[in-house]
């Protein structure tokens, strides 16, 4: 994406809670096979570059952007519908690498919302041409641009670039290309499949402008047996000044109108063009002072394209959700002025989070469907929700401890200094860095960087902490937090002593645009302690602990909890469900931590918004019994949870 602007319950009846829990019943009847785009089809281009051609005729591309890994499988084809609903008449969806790839050749393209090829058949069940963007790098506000963070682990590492310039990196994409591309082979339109077109690299213009890392990328999909059609996405400017499309491959446009169009004709007179990102909200980030994008309006953009015939895309039409730890960031080009993305990923699109049209929706829908010639399908029926007033808050109660709840420590000759968690094979998640420190006296901490929020404690005593992004003053003085990697003064204990100095680090998203992506989290070079009395240069000797609190490590937290007034507490609570239904969890009376319900991590909240409801959709809960597991970084008590149907 183009960073150019920097419950009542009984309410449900049976058949309805049988919708939203993602039954069998729930899953929905093929599309209509006489709108099936089945049988092989030639797409490709005018001669002139004037038209994309649809078995030799004219074809508009009217695209609605999807992103399979950010909606529950069981509402995939809602979703689809959705879009088609709308006069959508293409689903345009990227694929993230790092959700195929999470560990060096280890690949899932099966379980849960990583099953691409079923997600494009389900497009074309549902009468559906598909854009495919497989990355490698893909922005997408996903952390590091969907690109593995195993690469990280790698000092010297350099992304986006040609086996020349680094071929590690390259040697990694040929190996995901080599899963990748014989599944999308037969997906492929001319092998009736969907798939009209792939997109090569993403927004590559706004990167760097090596032709021959995007022809080695080129030359993987033809030598898989795809040959085309390709498509490059770019802002007009940077493909006007960079020449970042391929030979013979059709040219998308960020944030392009129909004089964008026009003007990428004239620059490149035999490339089609389409406007390949349309943009009907923006992103959000932490901080902010409201969600972004609220007062979008395309009616008069769209007319245009209806009008031209002219081929877009709506990045997004409907967002989803940063499920888990995947929501990314955005940096300055030295790593400075560090946001990170919120959970949600509603965009202000034309269909909400949870599947709701909304307003724009609607006015879109009637804008579009004026040109058309017959009628866009019915809306779906919206999925089932818990009314906000149908059930009470819940008070979870402390469960477990995270100090009672340390895995074994890594090996002391990896750990004589402190290292990113990157460097042990950690994803994400959070890190202990641990120091005895003797005849402790006081001090300031002084740490080179923190990547991206830490607490830190002297023999169990909460001292502070650290945050990369800017909190409020406030905020950052109740809590003793610093900014801007200000150092921290350490409380003085009464006598000289041995101290544990704990540092307790969570990364946040990875950098996800611009030239600051290797973005390695945790402690990234060096601590000291300054001050009468404190141990001069860098601590050595640390003890470390990796925490990625992925499904396994929170399936084994032990009910245990030593100190209860010391931060780094898990708390959990039961909802018992007659019937389920898609629901918000309100965070708003917590401070910062992560969610899961039945194993399901919701993502991030933080008390310092925009966001304070976490999106819990009804197939991940059940009738009966349903377990909410929280982590917080500061709370040692537990306030409400209550529920509500809407993001805000």
């Amino acid at each position: 994406m183009d960073r150019r602007r920097f419950l009542t319950l009984s309410a449900l009846t049976p058949a309805a809670a049988v919708l939203a829990t993602g039954d069998p019943a729930f899953a929905m009847p093929e599309g209509d096979g006489r709108s099936r785009p089945a049988g092989r089809h030639r797409f490709g281009f005018a001669a002139d570059g004037s038209a994309f051609l649809l078995d030799g005729k004219p074809f508009q591309i009217r695209s609605g952007e999807l992103h399979p890994a950010r909606i529950p499988v069981q509402y995939w084809r809602h979703r689809i519908r959705m879009a088609k609903a709308m006069g959508i008449n293409t689903i345009a969806l990227y694929i993230m690498w790092n959700h195929i790839e999470e560990r060096p050749g280890v690949f899932d393209f099966r379980t849960d919302r990583r099953d691409i090829a079923r997600f494009i058949r389900l497009c074309q069940a549902e009468g559906m041409w598909v854009l495919l963007r497989p990355g490698p790098y893909v922005c997408a506000e996903w952390d590091l641009g969907g690109i593995p963070p195993y690469l990280l682990r790698h000092p010297d590492i350099r992304l986006r670039v040609g086996s020349a310039a680094d071929p590690r990196y390259m040697a990694a994409v040929t190996r995901y290309y080599r899963q990748l591309v014989p599944r999308i082979r037969p997906l492929m339109a001319a092998h009736g499949g969907p798939v009209l077109m792939v997109q090569i690299e993403n927004e590559y213009g706004s990167y760097g402008k090596d032709h021959a890392y995007l022809e080695e990328l080129r030359q993987l999909w033809i030598d898989g047996g795809v040959p085309g059609p390709f498509y490059t996405q770019d802002g007009l400017w940077q493909v006007e000044i960079n020449h970042t499309n391929v030979p013979g491959g059709a040219i998308g446009l960020s944030g392009g109108d129909a004089g964008a169009i026009a003007a990428a004709r004239t620059a490149f007179p035999a490339a089609p063009v389409l406007a390949g990102e349309v943009y009907p909200g923006w992103l959000t980030h932490w901080g902010e002072p409201g969600f972004q994008g609220q007062d979008t309006d395309l009616s008069a953009t769209l007319r245009a394209f209806m009008e031209g015939g002219l081929s877009f895309n709506l990045y997004m039409i409907h967002g989803g959700t940063n499920f888990g730890f995947f929501a990314g960031a955005n940096a300055n080009d030295q790593s400075g002025d560090y946001q990170a993305d919120i959970t949600s990923y509603d965009y202000c699109a034309p269909i909400t989070e949870q599947g709701v049209a909304t307003a724009r929706y609607t006015a879109y829908r009637d804008l579009i469907a004026r040109y058309l010639p017959s009628p866009p399908p019915k809306v779906p029926a919206p999925v089932p929700t818990l009314a906000r007033a149908g059930h009470r808050a819940l008070l979870p109660r402390p469960f477990a401890s995270v100090w009672d709840n340390l895995p074994a420590p890594l090996p002391g000759d990896r750990t004589v200094e402190p290292r990113p968690m990157e460097t042990y094979g950690q994803n994400s998640g959070f890190i202990l860095y641990r120091k005895t420190l003797s005849g402790f006296t006081g001090g300031t901490l002084d740490i080179a960087w923190v990547h991206d929020y830490a607490t830190v404690f002297v023999n169990g005593a909460y001292q502070g902490g650290f945050s990369r992004q800017n909190i409020p003053p406030a905020l950052a003085e109740r809590l003793r937090v610093t900014n801007n990697d200000r150092p921290l003064p350490l409380r003085t204990p009464a006598a000289a002593e041995d101290a544990r100095l704990d540092i307790f680090v969570e990364g946040m998203g990875r950098t996800n645009y611009g030239h600051a992506m290797v973005d390695r989290k945790g402690i990234l070079e060096s601590v000291r302690l300054t001050g009468t009395g404190a141990p001069s240069g860098p601590l050595t000797g640390w003890e470390v602990f990796l925490l990625p609190m992925d499904e396994r490590y929170v399936r084994s937290l032990r009910h245990r909890i030593t100190d209860p007034g010391r931060p780094g507490l898990f708390f959990r609570c039961d909802l018992t469900l007659k019937r389920t239904g898609d629901t918000y969890l309100d965070m708003s009376g917590w401070s910062k931590g992560v969610v899961w319900v039945n194993g399901h991590n919701l993502g991030r909240y933080w008390e310092i918004g925009p966001q304070h409801r976490l999106y819990c959709p009804a197939p991940w809960l059940r009738r009966g019994r349903n377990e909410i597991l929280i982590f917080d970084h500061h709370r040692t008590r537990a306030e409400p949870i209550s529920f509500a149907d809407t993001l805000g």
